[in-house]
């Protein structure tokens, strides 16, 4: 790894470098910075961990005039969380060069945003919806923009933003720099990146570096209805020191968060129906380590940069490589190991396979803890906490009383006392956590995947049956994806059936569509 100063930093930059603890490059801002100080349009394929804000944040910082008093630079990220979190790690790099970046985003009062954009911030980090309703009621100038960064542009086109993305950049001066940065790259980024980039530069990390490798990963396989308690025995035997459960819908988080507390755990849950104000308070007392388990949504989690997080447990499996490369990112980080353990139910296992085969990785397998172990755990803790205070001497004001119950009674009955005292023995109060029905791959669902023809349609294939068929064309019953279909429903195609995407239909709801009767999408949903 390099130093900065060899990467061409100015001295107000690296002073703000210092200050941080920044001293090497990793290799995203090894690779990055040069290009963007030269003026390049960059790409990059990096996860969250990689320190790829500061890859894009020093070239930003460099490049900005601090004697102007306009936006020219904009930051647009999937969630509040990380456009928070972006802008507080700019403001640090440019803190002795005077460069301000503000976050906008929803959720918060939009009243105090206009009157913080009239303040001239150098950069503005915001999500999609709130980017645009600054632009709509024009309290947000683009004209004046040097640098545009996409950040976790996969996360925003899974979130449906890549329209609202276009309408941004349209709005940005065609001279200007623009970088990209996504851990995994669809088609439809690729699209993207041709169409708002010029002759961009493209670095990645090799595939075999897409989950971190100082991160152990493991799965369990387990019956749904003892998910819970192989929970909390991992977390009696591990006590893990800040670890983020992840669950796949929020009923699902809210009842593992309550039967936490009523086994008496710390954690807090985090998912899309909490207010903003709730959100904030979540966070902070996980960042400042007064919760030890963060239960969370996917969507709720997405771009969180906590350091500390030595365990993360996907109590459900991800519904895809994509989000298990995310949610294995939040721990590992920044030099320091952890450990990543997925809960695999048996007719779950074909979905872990397509997990490993696209990480390239071997997940290993471990067995499930018992009660028995969880209480060795507890008792293991609770050992080195007795030693610890020998360590640090904190048991000089009791050593009178010591010496008066040594006449009295052996010194293992006592040690052992002690240690029965500290020890957390595992708690059983019964739970309620309602089962979910197994996650089934692409495959074991009945549809062909990549390749050949099905009944229940086809993935980049052409199908004639039911169904529809994913960018294919389908003549029968159900529509297709991107596609044209006689069925019903269809996306970004015509039906005459029910429901359709960006398409007309007289049936049951639709997306940006007409529809003469119920649902759609941007309506309610148990999701994130």
């Amino acid at each position: 790894m390099k130093l900065f100063e060899h990467l061409g930093v100015s001295d107000q930059i690296l002073k703000a470098l210092q200050q941080m603890g920044f001293e090497e490059a990793t290799p995203i801002q090894e690779s990055t910075i040069p290009l963007l100080m030269e003026g390049k349009d960059v790409i990059g394929q990096a996860q969250t961990g990689t320190g790829k804000t500061a890859a894009f944040g020093i070239p930003m910082v460099e490049k900005l005039d601090t004697r102007e008093k306009a936006v020219q630079g904009i930051v647009v990220a999937p969630t509040r969380e990380l456009a928070v979190q972006v802008a507080e790690e700019l403001n640090r790099i440019g803190q002795v060069k005077g460069i301000r970046a503000l976050p906008i985003y929803g959720g918060q009062e939009i009243s105090r945003q206009i009157r913080s954009l009239k303040g001239y911030p150098h950069i503005v980090v915001g999500t999609p919806g709130r980017l645009m309703d600054h632009m709509r009621r024009r309290t947000l100038d683009l004209s004046k923009i040097k640098m545009a960064v996409l950040d976790e542009a996969d996360e925003m086109l899974n979130m449906g933003f890549i329209e609202d993305i276009e309408t941004i950049l349209s709005e940005v001066p065609d001279e200007r720099q623009t970088l990209l940065f996504s851990a995994t790259m669809p088609r439809e980024i690729q699209n993207l990146a041709k169409k708002f980039m010029q002759d961009a530069e493209v670095i990645r990390i090799q595939a075999k570096e897409m989950t971190v490798d100082l991160t152990d990963q493991s799965y369990i396989e387990v019956l749904e209805r003892k998910k819970f308690d192989i929970l909390c025995n991992m977390l009696d035997i591990q006590s893990p020191e800040l670890a983020i459960v992840f669950g796949r819908t929020k009923k699902r988080v809210d009842e593992v968060f309550e039967a936490l507390q009523k086994r008496g755990y710390s954690a807090e849950a985090l998912h899309g129906d909490l207010t903003q104000n709730k959100r904030d308070q979540v966070m902070r007392r996980f960042k400042h380590n007064q919760v030890d388990i963060l239960v969370a949504t996917d969507v709720a989690a997405r771009g969180l940069d906590i350091s500390g997080v030595t365990h993360v447990i996907n109590f459900d499996i991800p519904q895809d490589p994509e989000s298990y490369v995310h949610r294995v990112g939040r721990t590992g980080r920044a030099g320091k190991t952890g450990e990543a353990i997925t809960f695999v139910t048996s007719r779950e296992m074909d979905h872990l396979r397509l997990i490993e085969a696209s990480i390239k990785k071997k997940i290993q397998r471990k067995m499930a803890p018992s009660l028995s172990d969880a209480l060795v755990g507890q008792q293991r803790s609770a050992v080195e906490s007795l030693l610890e205070i020998v360590e640090k001497e904190a048991y000089l004001p009791y050593q009178e009383a010591a010496r008066e119950m040594l006449e009295e009674h052996d010194s293992t009955s006592l040690v052992a006392a002690a240690l029965k005292m500290i020890t957390k023995e595992p708690v059983t109060i019964p739970v309620s956590i309602t089962e979910h029905a197994p996650l089934r791959s692409k495959r074991s669902q009945g549809s062909s995947w990549k390749s050949g023809k099905s009944s229940g349609g086809g993935y980049k294939g052409k199908s004639s049956g039911s169904g529809g068929g994913y960018k294919g064309k389908s003549s029968g019953s159900g529509g297709g994806y991107k596609g044209k279909s006689g069925g019903t429903g269809g996306y970004k195609g015509k039906s005459g059936g029910t429901g359709g995407y960006k398409g007309k239909s007289g049936g049951t709801g639709g997306y940006k569509g007409k529809s003469g009767g119920t649902g759609g999408y941007k309506g309610s949903s148990d999701r994130n």
